[in-house]
């Protein structure tokens, strides 16, 4: 068994075809399967269930994944400090897109100021996207507003947020002391995408109280929702932090929730990722300026 060994399994596995794999890998397709195969016998245990023409990783498998992800993880970073001095790597982080927009910049700056000799590679996207690429090891850690999926994930929160409803200021809804689920639901309704953190727990609230809606919008950009809902359109549910700006200027209002919704904010890795010095210095640093305080403070 050899490194060269390791590193196509784990391409296999994030991949789930030996096919993607040796595209990416750039390596005959012949040449993958024959590792894989080669593991397997050094093993005595089968790796892969094949199904038709699907592969899945079978118990043995998922347990070799993980210590593939450490032993890659470790030969990257040594690659990363040892080889090149003057160019200690990079990082590669993910954000969700309200911590994205509004805390990320913030710390990347801050943190450039302190290790400039580390490059910093950010992903904008939604909850389960970056949950996704955490699990490829497409990234080292990611910032959500949602709890994990996946076993295989570690959430550690750092603080606490609330989403907000709001409309346009003549709206009738927003001369009331208290709105309700049951009012809110009757309007017509601006959201996010499903797969969203915002559109998960936006469904979670309405189907809590049996209720349901039905989207006149739906859009995988924040600004748009807040532009349609300052237009009249409709009302939005979204991150506080995000339409705290027009609350305070007039252009929308925020409506009294009966019941507020709250939520964590977390940050995620792979339960088997190694964490180099550098990602830890980021991650202390983040913890430092945004652990256990609300954005909205």
């Amino acid at each position: 068994m050899t490194l060269r060994h390791i590193k196509i399994f784990l391409s296999v596995f994030q991949n789930g075809s030996v096919t993607k794999a040796a595209r990416e890998l750039r390596i005959a397709q012949p040449s993958a399967s024959l590792a894989i195969k080669e593991l397997e016998e050094f093993y005595g245990a089968k790796l892969f269930d094949r199904i038709g023409r699907r592969i899945y990783p079978t118990q043995t498998g998922r347990r070799l994944y993980d210590y593939a992800l450490k032993i890659c993880g470790l030969f990257d970073e040594a690659n990363r400090s040892v080889k090149n001095p003057d160019a200690l790597g990079e990082i590669r982080i993910g954000a969700s897109i309200a911590t994205g927009t509004i805390l990320l910049p913030d710390i990347i700056n801050r943190y450039k100021k302190t290790r400039p000799e580390i490059t910093v590679k950010a992903i904008i996207g939604n909850s389960d996207e970056i949950e996704r690429k955490v699990l490829a090891n497409e990234i080292d850690v990611g910032f959500t507003e949602k709890q994990p999926e996946s076993a295989e994930i570690i959430a550690d929160s750092f603080g606490k947020d609330r989403l907000c409803a709001v409309c346009a200021p003549n709206c009738p809804l927003a001369k009331m002391e208290s709105v309700s689920p049951q009012e809110l639901a009757a309007e017509p309704f601006l959201t996010r995408e499903k797969g969203s953190a915002v559109r998960d727990i936006t469904d979670a609230y309405f189907a809590v109280c049996g209720l349901s809606i039905s989207p006149v919008m739906e859009s995988t950009g924040t600004e748009a929702l807040l532009n349609a809902a300052e237009k009249g359109i409709g009302i939005s549910i979204l991150p506080y932090m995000l339409a705290k700006e027009r609350i305070e200027s007039g252009a929308l209002s925020e409506l009294p929730l009966k019941p507020q919704i709250n939520r964590d904010l977390n940050i995620i890795r792979h339960k088997s990722k190694f964490l180099s010095p550098a990602i830890e210095d980021f991650l202390a640093l983040w913890k430092e300026n945004n652990n256990g305080s609300s954005p909205e403070n």
